[in-house]
Protein backbone atom coordinates (compact mmCIF):
# COMPACT_ATOMS: atom_id res chain seq x y z
CA UNK A 1 0.00 0.00 0.00
CA UNK A 2 1.08 3.62 -0.60
CA UNK A 3 1.97 5.73 1.93
CA UNK A 4 0.13 8.92 2.21
CA UNK A 5 1.93 11.41 0.07
CA UNK A 6 2.87 14.85 0.71
CA UNK A 7 -0.58 16.55 -0.38
CA UNK A 8 -2.48 14.23 2.14
CA UNK A 9 -0.33 15.21 5.17
CA UNK A 10 -0.45 18.58 4.14
CA UNK A 11 -4.45 18.58 3.87
CA UNK A 12 -4.07 18.09 7.73
CA UNK A 13 -1.83 20.84 8.27
CA UNK A 14 -4.12 23.01 6.50
CA UNK A 15 -7.30 22.08 8.63
CA UNK A 16 -5.22 22.84 11.57
CA UNK A 17 -3.83 26.37 10.35
CA UNK A 18 -7.20 27.55 9.34
CA UNK A 19 -8.90 26.35 12.59
CA UNK A 20 -6.74 28.22 14.25
CA UNK A 21 -6.20 31.64 12.26
CA UNK A 22 -9.68 32.32 11.70
CA UNK A 23 -11.46 30.73 14.91
CA UNK A 24 -13.26 27.44 13.14
CA UNK A 25 -14.06 24.35 14.68
CA UNK A 26 -11.79 21.77 13.30
CA UNK A 27 -15.09 19.58 13.14
CA UNK A 28 -16.58 21.85 11.46
CA UNK A 29 -14.31 22.09 8.65
CA UNK A 30 -13.98 18.65 8.49
CA UNK A 31 -17.88 17.69 8.02
CA UNK A 32 -18.35 21.00 5.28
CA UNK A 33 -15.16 19.31 2.96
CA UNK A 34 -17.15 15.78 3.79
CA UNK A 35 -20.36 16.88 2.19
CA UNK A 36 -18.57 18.96 -0.66
CA UNK A 37 -16.61 16.18 -1.48
CA UNK A 38 -20.00 14.35 -1.45
CA UNK A 39 -21.52 16.46 -3.61
CA UNK A 40 -18.87 16.78 -5.97
CA UNK A 41 -18.10 12.84 -6.46
CA UNK A 42 -21.84 12.53 -7.37
CA UNK A 43 -21.48 14.75 -9.92
CA UNK A 44 -18.65 13.11 -11.43
CA UNK A 45 -19.87 9.31 -10.30
CA UNK A 46 -23.47 9.99 -10.93
CA UNK A 47 -26.32 10.86 -8.98
CA UNK A 48 -27.81 8.03 -8.48
CA UNK A 49 -25.23 6.23 -6.79
CA UNK A 50 -25.24 5.57 -2.98
CA UNK A 51 -22.18 7.57 -1.94
CA UNK A 52 -20.42 8.69 1.35
CA UNK A 53 -17.71 10.14 1.93
CA UNK A 54 -15.69 10.57 5.31
CA UNK A 55 -12.70 12.13 6.20
CA UNK A 56 -9.59 9.84 7.44
CA UNK A 57 -7.48 12.24 10.19
CA UNK A 58 -4.35 9.63 9.74
CA UNK A 59 -4.14 9.89 6.16
CA UNK A 60 -5.20 13.39 5.85
CA UNK A 61 -7.85 12.34 3.04
CA UNK A 62 -11.49 12.16 2.08
CA UNK A 63 -12.20 8.91 1.60
CA UNK A 64 -15.38 7.79 -0.75
CA UNK A 65 -17.44 4.67 -0.31
CA UNK A 66 -20.67 3.33 -2.15
CA UNK A 67 -23.01 1.26 -0.51
CA UNK A 68 -24.43 -1.60 -2.47
CA UNK A 69 -27.76 -3.40 -1.34
CA UNK A 70 -28.06 -7.50 -1.87
CA UNK A 71 -31.95 -8.06 -3.24
CA UNK A 72 -33.33 -11.13 -4.40
CA UNK A 73 -33.39 -9.90 -7.69
CA UNK A 74 -33.13 -6.45 -9.32
CA UNK A 75 -35.86 -4.91 -10.69
CA UNK A 76 -35.73 -1.29 -11.08
CA UNK A 77 -33.26 -0.19 -12.98
CA UNK A 78 -32.34 3.03 -11.69
CA UNK A 79 -31.47 1.22 -8.64
CA UNK A 80 -29.32 -1.20 -10.16
CA UNK A 81 -26.03 0.82 -9.50
CA UNK A 82 -26.65 0.43 -6.00
CA UNK A 83 -28.11 -3.02 -5.96
CA UNK A 84 -26.36 -6.53 -6.31
CA UNK A 85 -28.42 -9.69 -6.75
CA UNK A 86 -27.97 -12.68 -4.56
CA UNK A 87 -26.80 -14.90 -7.36
CA UNK A 88 -24.52 -12.57 -8.44
CA UNK A 89 -22.92 -12.13 -5.03
CA UNK A 90 -22.51 -15.50 -4.63
CA UNK A 91 -20.72 -16.27 -8.00
CA UNK A 92 -18.22 -13.51 -6.19
CA UNK A 93 -17.81 -15.72 -2.92
CA UNK A 94 -19.76 -13.75 -0.92
CA UNK A 95 -21.60 -15.27 1.99
CA UNK A 96 -24.93 -12.97 1.94
CA UNK A 97 -28.07 -13.17 2.84
CA UNK A 98 -30.58 -10.43 1.13
CA UNK A 99 -31.26 -6.85 2.75
CA UNK A 100 -27.37 -6.95 3.42
CA UNK A 101 -25.27 -3.72 2.68
CA UNK A 102 -22.00 -4.25 1.25
CA UNK A 103 -19.64 -1.20 1.20
CA UNK A 104 -17.07 -0.49 -1.51
CA UNK A 105 -14.29 2.30 -1.17
CA UNK A 106 -13.69 4.03 -4.09
CA UNK A 107 -10.46 4.67 -5.19
CA UNK A 108 -8.89 8.18 -6.80
CA UNK A 109 -6.19 8.81 -5.99
CA UNK A 110 -3.19 8.53 -8.03
CA UNK A 111 -1.08 6.93 -4.84
CA UNK A 112 -4.23 3.95 -4.42
CA UNK A 113 -3.71 3.11 -7.93
CA UNK A 114 -2.90 -0.95 -7.27
CA UNK A 115 -6.13 -0.62 -4.98
CA UNK A 116 -8.19 0.63 -7.65
CA UNK A 117 -6.52 -1.74 -10.09
CA UNK A 118 -7.21 -4.72 -7.91
CA UNK A 119 -11.07 -4.01 -6.64
CA UNK A 120 -11.69 -3.30 -10.57
CA UNK A 121 -10.52 -7.11 -11.36
CA UNK A 122 -12.29 -8.30 -9.18
CA UNK A 123 -15.83 -6.07 -8.48
CA UNK A 124 -15.56 -4.28 -11.94
CA UNK A 125 -18.53 -5.72 -13.54
CA UNK A 126 -20.35 -4.66 -10.27
CA UNK A 127 -19.12 -0.98 -9.61
CA UNK A 128 -18.35 -0.08 -12.90
CA UNK A 129 -15.62 2.26 -11.75
CA UNK A 130 -13.17 2.17 -13.99
CA UNK A 131 -14.22 4.51 -16.45
CA UNK A 132 -15.00 7.47 -13.73
CA UNK A 133 -12.09 7.15 -11.70
CA UNK A 134 -9.77 8.91 -14.27
CA UNK A 135 -9.67 12.89 -13.51
CA UNK A 136 -11.09 12.74 -9.93
CA UNK A 137 -8.08 13.19 -8.28
CA UNK A 138 -7.77 16.71 -9.81
CA UNK A 139 -11.79 17.24 -9.11
CA UNK A 140 -11.13 16.27 -5.05
CA UNK A 141 -7.98 18.31 -4.74
CA UNK A 142 -9.40 21.53 -6.49
CA UNK A 143 -12.98 20.96 -4.57
CA UNK A 144 -10.94 20.56 -1.35
CA UNK A 145 -9.09 24.10 -1.89
CA UNK A 146 -12.90 25.96 -3.09
CA UNK A 147 -14.44 24.34 0.42
CA UNK A 148 -11.64 25.28 2.50
CA UNK A 149 -11.87 29.05 0.92
CA UNK A 150 -15.50 29.32 1.06
CA UNK A 151 -15.54 27.88 4.35
CA UNK A 152 -12.70 30.85 5.54
CA UNK A 153 -14.79 33.51 3.67
CA UNK A 154 -17.95 32.62 5.09
CA UNK A 155 -16.27 32.26 8.87
CA UNK A 156 -14.38 35.49 8.51
CA UNK A 157 -18.07 36.85 7.33
CA UNK A 158 -19.62 35.61 10.40
CA UNK A 159 -17.10 36.96 12.93
CA UNK A 160 -17.19 39.95 12.04
CA UNK A 161 -20.87 40.21 11.93
CA UNK A 162 -20.57 38.64 15.63
CA UNK A 163 -17.97 41.27 16.54
CA UNK A 164 -20.14 44.50 15.17
CA UNK A 165 -23.38 42.95 16.26
CA UNK A 166 -22.03 43.15 19.74
CA UNK A 167 -21.00 47.06 19.18
CA UNK A 168 -23.93 48.00 17.70
CA UNK A 169 -24.97 51.38 19.17
CA UNK A 170 -21.55 52.36 19.82
CA UNK A 171 -19.59 54.60 18.19
CA UNK A 172 -16.57 53.38 15.81
CA UNK A 173 -13.91 55.21 13.96
CA UNK A 174 -12.81 54.40 9.99
CA UNK A 175 -11.08 55.26 7.23
CA UNK A 176 -13.41 56.70 4.13
CA UNK A 177 -12.17 55.04 0.94
CA UNK A 178 -14.58 55.92 -1.75
CA UNK A 179 -18.07 56.80 -2.57
CA UNK A 180 -21.13 55.02 -3.71
CA UNK A 181 -24.02 56.88 -4.95
CA UNK A 182 -23.46 59.36 -2.47
CA UNK A 183 -22.97 57.05 0.47
CA UNK A 184 -19.24 57.22 1.69
CA UNK A 185 -17.90 53.21 2.35
CA UNK A 186 -15.64 53.54 5.62
CA UNK A 187 -12.46 51.35 5.94
CA UNK A 188 -12.83 49.95 10.10
CA UNK A 189 -10.17 47.72 9.96
CA UNK A 190 -11.15 44.23 9.51
CA UNK A 191 -14.52 45.61 7.55
CA UNK A 192 -16.12 47.93 5.86
CA UNK A 193 -19.41 50.14 6.93
CA UNK A 194 -21.32 52.04 4.79
CA UNK A 195 -22.34 55.96 5.79
CA UNK A 196 -26.02 56.57 3.88
CA UNK A 197 -26.49 60.06 2.61
CA UNK A 198 -29.81 59.69 4.64
CA UNK A 199 -27.76 59.16 7.61
CA UNK A 200 -25.14 61.91 6.46
CA UNK A 201 -24.93 65.49 8.00
CA UNK A 202 -25.54 67.79 5.05
CA UNK A 203 -23.18 70.45 5.55
CA UNK A 204 -20.38 68.33 6.18
CA UNK A 205 -18.26 67.09 3.32
CA UNK A 206 -15.44 64.20 3.02
CA UNK A 207 -12.39 63.18 0.87
CA UNK A 208 -11.12 59.27 0.59
CA UNK A 209 -8.22 58.94 3.29
CA UNK A 210 -10.67 61.29 5.81
CA UNK A 211 -11.42 60.02 9.59
CA UNK A 212 -14.54 59.29 9.99
CA UNK A 213 -16.03 58.90 13.26
CA UNK A 214 -19.83 57.28 13.64
CA UNK A 215 -22.85 55.70 15.38
CA UNK A 216 -23.08 51.94 14.21
CA UNK A 217 -26.73 52.49 13.12
CA UNK A 218 -27.51 48.79 12.86
CA UNK A 219 -25.55 45.07 11.46
CA UNK A 220 -27.55 43.59 8.68
CA UNK A 221 -26.68 40.00 7.57
CA UNK A 222 -26.01 39.95 3.94
CA UNK A 223 -25.04 37.37 1.61
CA UNK A 224 -21.80 39.29 0.42
CA UNK A 225 -21.05 39.67 4.33
CA UNK A 226 -22.44 41.59 7.17
CA UNK A 227 -22.95 45.39 6.43
CA UNK A 228 -22.28 47.95 8.65
CA UNK A 229 -24.71 50.75 8.62
CA UNK A 230 -23.38 53.89 9.70
CA UNK A 231 -24.52 57.14 11.36
CA UNK A 232 -23.16 60.83 11.96
CA UNK A 233 -27.03 62.09 12.08
CA UNK A 234 -28.50 60.08 14.93
CA UNK A 235 -29.24 62.04 18.11
CA UNK A 236 -27.34 58.64 19.42
CA UNK A 237 -24.19 59.46 18.81
CA UNK A 238 -24.40 63.23 20.41
CA UNK A 239 -25.33 61.13 23.67
CA UNK A 240 -22.54 58.23 23.06
CA UNK A 241 -20.16 61.25 22.18
CA UNK A 242 -20.94 62.86 25.84
CA UNK A 243 -20.57 59.91 27.31
CA UNK A 244 -16.83 59.52 25.88
CA UNK A 245 -16.21 62.93 26.65
CA UNK A 246 -17.93 63.06 30.28
CA UNK A 247 -16.72 60.39 32.91
CA UNK A 248 -19.64 61.19 35.33
CA UNK A 249 -22.20 60.14 32.97
CA UNK A 250 -20.07 57.03 31.75
CA UNK A 251 -19.95 56.46 35.89
CA UNK A 252 -23.97 56.89 36.33
CA UNK A 253 -23.81 59.81 38.17
CA UNK A 254 -24.69 62.31 35.93
CA UNK A 255 -27.80 60.75 33.67
CA UNK A 256 -28.53 62.04 30.09
CA UNK A 257 -32.60 62.12 30.33
CA UNK A 258 -33.34 63.20 26.84
CA UNK A 259 -32.03 65.03 23.64
CA UNK A 260 -32.70 66.63 20.63
CA UNK A 261 -30.87 67.28 17.52
CA UNK A 262 -30.91 68.87 14.04
CA UNK A 263 -28.00 68.00 12.52
CA UNK A 264 -25.40 69.98 11.65
CA UNK A 265 -27.60 73.69 13.32
CA UNK A 266 -28.18 72.90 17.03
CA UNK A 267 -28.85 70.58 19.86
CA UNK A 268 -30.11 70.13 23.11
CA UNK A 269 -29.23 67.51 25.83
CA UNK A 270 -31.08 67.83 28.96
CA UNK A 271 -29.15 66.16 32.31
CA UNK A 272 -29.91 65.18 35.56
CA UNK A 273 -27.39 64.36 38.36
CA UNK A 274 -27.20 61.45 40.87
CA UNK A 275 -25.03 63.01 43.22
CA UNK A 276 -26.34 66.65 44.90
CA UNK A 277 -22.60 67.63 45.27
CA UNK A 278 -21.97 67.12 41.36
CA UNK A 279 -23.33 69.86 38.92
CA UNK A 280 -24.85 67.92 36.17
CA UNK A 281 -24.17 71.12 33.84
CA UNK A 282 -21.20 72.13 35.03
CA UNK A 283 -19.50 68.60 34.54
CA UNK A 284 -20.91 68.56 30.63
CA UNK A 285 -19.40 71.60 29.74
CA UNK A 286 -15.92 70.81 31.47
CA UNK A 287 -13.21 73.22 32.91
CA UNK A 288 -13.56 76.39 30.46
CA UNK A 289 -16.13 74.49 28.21
CA UNK A 290 -13.19 72.11 27.10
CA UNK A 291 -15.67 68.78 27.33
CA UNK A 292 -18.75 70.31 25.58
CA UNK A 293 -16.21 71.64 22.67
CA UNK A 294 -14.39 68.51 22.13
CA UNK A 295 -18.13 67.54 21.33
CA UNK A 296 -18.64 70.23 18.82
CA UNK A 297 -15.67 70.39 17.50
CA UNK A 298 -16.06 66.08 16.18
CA UNK A 299 -19.78 67.32 15.38
CA UNK A 300 -17.68 70.37 13.13
CA UNK A 301 -19.32 72.77 14.81
CA UNK A 302 -22.82 72.10 15.65
CA UNK A 303 -24.13 74.15 18.26
CA UNK A 304 -25.34 72.79 21.53
CA UNK A 305 -27.00 73.88 24.55
CA UNK A 306 -26.88 71.97 27.72
CA UNK A 307 -29.85 72.13 30.33
CA UNK A 308 -30.80 71.24 33.51
CA UNK A 309 -33.38 68.54 33.96
CA UNK A 310 -36.34 68.96 36.06
CA UNK A 311 -39.83 66.51 37.27
CA UNK A 312 -41.72 69.67 37.28
CA UNK A 313 -42.63 69.69 32.96
CA UNK A 314 -42.87 73.74 33.16
CA UNK A 315 -39.50 74.43 34.93
CA UNK A 316 -37.93 71.91 32.07
CA UNK A 317 -39.31 73.43 29.33
CA UNK A 318 -38.73 77.07 30.30
CA UNK A 319 -34.88 75.40 30.97
CA UNK A 320 -35.20 74.16 27.38
CA UNK A 321 -36.33 77.57 25.64
CA UNK A 322 -32.70 78.81 27.11
CA UNK A 323 -31.32 81.27 26.62
CA UNK A 324 -34.85 82.74 26.02
CA UNK A 325 -36.52 83.99 29.27
CA UNK A 326 -40.31 82.92 29.66
CA UNK A 327 -42.81 85.06 32.14
CA UNK A 328 -45.45 83.07 31.91
CA UNK A 329 -46.41 79.05 31.36
CA UNK A 330 -50.26 78.14 30.93
CA UNK A 331 -50.69 74.29 30.68
CA UNK A 332 -53.47 72.27 28.91
CA UNK A 333 -53.02 68.65 30.64
CA UNK A 334 -55.17 67.53 28.51
CA UNK A 335 -53.73 68.05 25.35
CA UNK A 336 -49.64 67.46 26.90
CA UNK A 337 -49.08 70.86 25.70
CA UNK A 338 -48.11 74.42 27.20
CA UNK A 339 -48.84 78.13 26.31
CA UNK A 340 -45.24 79.76 26.86
CA UNK A 341 -45.64 84.45 27.40
CA UNK A 342 -42.19 85.64 26.65
CA UNK A 343 -40.98 89.28 26.78
CA UNK A 344 -41.73 90.67 23.21
CA UNK A 345 -37.71 91.17 22.73
CA UNK A 346 -37.40 87.74 23.46
CA UNK A 347 -40.01 86.38 21.08
CA UNK A 348 -37.67 85.77 18.41
CA UNK A 349 -34.97 84.20 20.68
CA UNK A 350 -37.23 81.78 21.80
CA UNK A 351 -38.92 80.76 18.12
CA UNK A 352 -35.19 80.83 17.48
CA UNK A 353 -33.70 80.63 13.47
CA UNK A 354 -36.85 79.64 11.36
CA UNK A 355 -38.46 77.72 14.60
CA UNK A 356 -35.44 75.81 15.35
CA UNK A 357 -35.10 76.89 19.59
CA UNK A 358 -38.48 75.78 20.06
CA UNK A 359 -38.86 73.05 17.67
CA UNK A 360 -35.86 71.41 19.54
CA UNK A 361 -37.49 72.28 22.83
CA UNK A 362 -40.69 70.19 22.24
CA UNK A 363 -38.57 67.56 21.05
CA UNK A 364 -36.69 67.42 24.04
CA UNK A 365 -39.53 67.92 26.50
CA UNK A 366 -41.83 65.99 24.72
CA UNK A 367 -44.76 68.54 25.12
CA UNK A 368 -45.97 70.71 22.08
CA UNK A 369 -45.71 74.26 22.51
CA UNK A 370 -47.51 77.41 21.92
CA UNK A 371 -45.37 80.48 22.02
CA UNK A 372 -46.26 84.46 22.44
CA UNK A 373 -44.90 88.14 23.63
CA UNK A 374 -46.25 89.71 26.33
CA UNK A 375 -47.90 92.19 23.95
CA UNK A 376 -49.48 89.62 21.70
CA UNK A 377 -51.55 88.05 24.47
CA UNK A 378 -52.67 91.03 25.88
CA UNK A 379 -53.99 91.46 21.76
CA UNK A 380 -55.93 88.58 22.02
CA UNK A 381 -57.03 88.75 25.09
CA UNK A 382 -58.51 91.78 24.06
CA UNK A 383 -59.90 90.73 20.34
CA UNK A 384 -61.66 88.07 22.65
CA UNK A 385 -63.13 90.29 24.65
CA UNK A 386 -64.84 91.81 21.74
CA UNK A 387 -65.22 88.61 19.99
CA UNK A 388 -66.73 86.79 23.03
CA UNK A 389 -68.26 89.73 24.82
CA UNK A 390 -70.61 90.39 21.11
CA UNK A 391 -72.65 86.67 21.77
CA UNK A 392 -75.88 86.85 23.55
CA UNK A 393 -75.84 85.89 27.20
CA UNK A 394 -71.86 86.86 27.40
CA UNK A 395 -70.95 89.09 29.72
CA UNK A 396 -67.59 90.13 30.99
CA UNK A 397 -67.39 87.46 33.92
CA UNK A 398 -68.44 84.53 31.01
CA UNK A 399 -65.79 85.97 29.01
CA UNK A 400 -62.88 85.13 31.31
CA UNK A 401 -64.74 82.02 31.99
CA UNK A 402 -64.72 80.84 28.12
CA UNK A 403 -61.14 82.31 28.01
CA UNK A 404 -60.01 80.41 30.79
CA UNK A 405 -61.50 77.11 28.81
CA UNK A 406 -59.32 77.76 25.45
CA UNK A 407 -62.16 79.85 23.70
CA UNK A 408 -60.35 82.93 22.13
CA UNK A 409 -63.04 83.98 19.46
CA UNK A 410 -66.28 83.56 18.22
CA UNK A 411 -65.04 80.54 15.83
CA UNK A 412 -64.16 78.61 18.60
CA UNK A 413 -68.06 78.92 19.93
CA UNK A 414 -69.25 77.92 16.55
CA UNK A 415 -66.72 74.67 16.63
CA UNK A 416 -67.68 73.82 20.22
CA UNK A 417 -69.52 70.42 20.91
CA UNK A 418 -72.80 71.91 22.43
CA UNK A 419 -72.59 69.19 25.23
CA UNK A 420 -69.17 70.48 26.19
CA UNK A 421 -70.58 73.83 25.87
CA UNK A 422 -72.88 73.24 28.60
CA UNK A 423 -70.60 72.07 31.16
CA UNK A 424 -69.10 75.51 31.32
CA UNK A 425 -70.36 77.65 34.43
CA UNK A 426 -72.63 80.45 33.39
CA UNK A 427 -73.80 78.87 30.27
CA UNK A 428 -77.48 78.72 30.19
CA UNK A 429 -77.94 75.33 27.98
CA UNK A 430 -81.35 77.16 26.25
CA UNK A 431 -79.18 79.51 24.68
CA UNK A 432 -76.78 77.64 23.77
CA UNK A 433 -78.24 76.99 19.60
CA UNK A 434 -78.55 81.21 19.28
CA UNK A 435 -75.02 81.45 20.69
CA UNK A 436 -73.49 79.56 18.28
CA UNK A 437 -75.58 80.96 15.60
CA UNK A 438 -74.81 84.36 16.27
CA UNK A 439 -70.72 82.90 16.40
CA UNK A 440 -71.20 82.13 13.17
CA UNK A 441 -72.03 85.16 11.77
CA UNK A 442 -69.29 86.71 13.53
CA UNK A 443 -66.95 84.39 12.21
CA UNK A 444 -66.38 86.75 9.24
CA UNK A 445 -66.18 89.99 10.98
CA UNK A 446 -63.85 88.50 12.99
CA UNK A 447 -61.78 87.23 10.14
CA UNK A 448 -61.83 90.66 8.60
CA UNK A 449 -60.40 92.43 12.11
CA UNK A 450 -57.69 89.60 12.60
CA UNK A 451 -56.24 90.11 8.72
CA UNK A 452 -56.42 94.29 9.78
CA UNK A 453 -54.12 93.32 13.27
CA UNK A 454 -51.86 91.19 11.14
CA UNK A 455 -51.12 93.76 8.95
CA UNK A 456 -50.69 96.25 11.03
CA UNK A 457 -48.23 94.13 13.37
CA UNK A 458 -46.22 93.31 10.16
CA UNK A 459 -45.75 96.84 9.18
CA UNK A 460 -45.15 98.15 13.02
CA UNK A 461 -42.32 95.01 13.08
CA UNK A 462 -41.47 96.76 9.71
CA UNK A 463 -40.79 99.89 10.80
CA UNK A 464 -39.18 99.34 14.06
CA UNK A 465 -36.53 97.10 12.31
CA UNK A 466 -35.75 100.14 9.92
CA UNK A 467 -35.33 102.57 12.50
CA UNK A 468 -32.16 104.65 12.18
CA UNK A 469 -29.88 103.17 14.33
CA UNK A 470 -28.76 107.33 15.55
CA UNK A 471 -32.41 107.31 16.90
CA UNK A 472 -31.97 104.37 19.27
CA UNK A 473 -30.55 104.19 22.50
CA UNK A 474 -27.90 102.28 23.89
CA UNK A 475 -30.23 99.70 25.94
CA UNK A 476 -32.29 99.78 22.70
CA UNK A 477 -29.09 98.87 20.77
CA UNK A 478 -28.58 96.30 23.16
CA UNK A 479 -31.88 94.72 22.91
CA UNK A 480 -31.48 93.93 19.43
CA UNK A 481 -27.92 91.82 19.56
CA UNK A 482 -29.46 88.32 19.69
CA UNK A 483 -29.64 86.79 22.63
CA UNK A 484 -29.65 90.19 25.09
CA UNK A 485 -32.77 90.52 27.10
CA UNK A 486 -33.91 92.74 29.63
CA UNK A 487 -32.21 90.84 32.55
CA UNK A 488 -29.32 90.41 30.64
CA UNK A 489 -28.76 94.26 29.91
CA UNK A 490 -29.47 94.93 33.46
CA UNK A 491 -26.86 92.37 34.40
CA UNK A 492 -24.27 94.13 31.99
CA UNK A 493 -24.95 97.68 32.09
CA UNK A 494 -23.64 97.03 36.14
CA UNK A 495 -20.50 95.29 34.86
CA UNK A 496 -19.60 98.42 33.08
CA UNK A 497 -20.56 96.94 29.18
CA UNK A 498 -22.83 100.19 28.64
CA UNK A 499 -22.74 99.57 24.61
CA UNK A 500 -22.80 96.86 22.12
CA UNK A 501 -19.18 98.35 21.05
CA UNK A 502 -17.84 97.37 25.20
CA UNK A 503 -19.46 93.70 24.36
CA UNK A 504 -17.76 93.74 21.05
CA UNK A 505 -14.57 94.70 21.93
CA UNK A 506 -13.99 92.67 24.68
CA UNK A 507 -11.11 90.36 24.90
CA UNK A 508 -11.40 88.86 27.86
CA UNK A 509 -14.24 86.30 27.39
CA UNK A 510 -13.79 85.13 31.37
CA UNK A 511 -14.47 88.67 32.26
CA UNK A 512 -17.19 89.03 30.18
CA UNK A 513 -18.78 85.81 31.73
CA UNK A 514 -18.02 86.31 35.40
CA UNK A 515 -18.06 90.12 35.65
CA UNK A 516 -21.73 90.27 34.60
CA UNK A 517 -22.47 86.34 35.73
CA UNK A 518 -23.65 85.42 32.47
CA UNK A 519 -20.86 82.41 32.22
CA UNK A 520 -18.19 81.96 29.70
CA UNK A 521 -20.61 80.05 27.31
CA UNK A 522 -23.39 82.72 27.13
CA UNK A 523 -20.14 85.76 26.86
CA UNK A 524 -18.59 83.75 24.04
CA UNK A 525 -22.29 83.82 22.04
CA UNK A 526 -22.73 87.60 23.60
CA UNK A 527 -19.55 88.76 21.83
CA UNK A 528 -20.23 86.78 18.46
CA UNK A 529 -23.81 88.41 18.34
CA UNK A 530 -22.55 91.60 19.03
CA UNK A 531 -19.88 91.67 16.68
CA UNK A 532 -22.98 90.51 13.93
CA UNK A 533 -24.84 93.09 15.02
CA UNK A 534 -22.40 95.48 14.64
CA UNK A 535 -21.84 94.68 10.97
CA UNK A 536 -25.57 94.69 10.34
CA UNK A 537 -26.15 98.18 11.78
CA UNK A 538 -23.23 99.87 9.68
CA UNK A 539 -25.04 98.67 6.30
CA UNK A 540 -28.39 99.64 7.62
CA UNK A 541 -26.98 103.19 8.45
CA UNK A 542 -25.20 103.38 4.88
CA UNK A 543 -28.73 102.26 3.40
CA UNK A 544 -31.07 104.50 5.72
CA UNK A 545 -28.37 107.25 5.06
CA UNK A 546 -28.57 107.38 1.71
CA UNK A 547 -32.84 107.05 1.25
CA UNK A 548 -32.60 110.39 3.64
CA UNK A 549 -30.30 111.71 0.81
CA UNK A 550 -31.91 111.04 -1.36
CA UNK A 551 -35.21 111.98 -0.23
CA UNK A 552 -33.75 115.64 0.74
CA UNK A 553 -32.99 116.13 -3.15
CA UNK A 554 -35.59 114.83 -4.19
CA UNK A 555 -37.37 117.89 -1.47
CA UNK A 556 -35.05 120.58 -2.58
CA UNK A 557 -35.47 120.19 -6.14
CA UNK A 558 -39.46 120.42 -5.62
CA UNK A 559 -38.64 123.71 -3.82
CA UNK A 560 -36.38 125.26 -6.73
CA UNK A 561 -39.27 124.61 -9.21
CA UNK A 562 -41.80 125.69 -6.98
CA UNK A 563 -39.65 129.23 -6.40
CA UNK A 564 -39.49 129.59 -10.12
CA UNK A 565 -43.22 128.82 -11.02
CA UNK A 566 -45.39 132.40 -11.45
Amino acid sequence: MATPANPAVNLNLVLDQVAKDKGIERAVLIATLEDAMKTAAKKHFGQDRNLEAKYDPDKGVVELFQAITVVEEIIDPVQAVNQISMAEAHKKGMEVEADDELVFQIFYRDEDAAEAKAQDDQYGDILRLKTFRRGFGRIAAQTAKQVILQRTRDAERENVFNEYRDRKNEIVTGIARRFERGNIVVDLGRAEAVLPVREQVPRETYRPGDRVQAYVLDVLRESKGPQIVLSRASVNLLTKLFEMEVPEIAEGIVVIEAAAREPGGRAKIAVSSRDSDVDPVGACVGMKGSRVQAVVQELRGEKIDIVPYDEDPARFVCSALAPAEVSRVIIDEANHAMELIVPDDQLSLAIGRRGQNVRLAAQLTGWKLDINSESRVREMREFASRSLGALPGVNEMLVETLYAHGFRQARDVADANAEMLAQIPGIDPARIPSMQEEARKRMVEDQQELSRMDHEREQARLAEARRHPDELSQPERMARVRGVGEKTIEQLILAGYRTVEDIANEKDLTRLGDVPGVGIKKARQLKSAAENYLVEEAKLRTELNAERSLLASAGGSEGVEAAKAP
